[in-house]
């Protein structure tokens, strides 16, 4: 379970952060076509993903790791905590109704 706290970052968030990483390192200013093209994808859906209308796909997280140098887990780490950190606010878990009479019993004899 995800902690309550700080909103965790989304995927676009942090793609932001590395093609700044890369203007400051390099001093070039990719463009999201130019990003994009590289990926293999749609400008609008890099765009989406940047905006965080879109999340990260297992296989955006692939192209993700190769074009960054990181791993695909990274990337799906992030869309997870993500998603998870939302439901969590949005789940009322005292409405739910439990079947089994305790989790761990139901656990260990799984």
């Amino acid at each position: 379970m995800i902690k309550r706290g700080m909103m965790p970052p989304h995927p676009g968030s942090m793609i932001r952060d590395v093609i700044e990483g890369i203007k400051e390192e390099t001093g070039q200013d990719l463009t999201i076509r130019q990003i994009a093209e590289g990926l293999g994808i749609a400008a609008k859906t890099l765009s989406n993903i940047l905006n965080e209308h879109q999340g990260v796909s297992s296989e955006m997280a692939i192209r993700l790791s190769e074009a960054f140098g990181s791993t695909p887990e990274f990337w799906l780490k992030l869309q997870r905590d993500y998603e998870l950190w939302h439901a969590e606010k949005k789940i009322n878990r005292a409405e739910i109704q439990h079947f089994l009479p305790s989790q761990k019993q139901g656990l260990q004899s799984a």
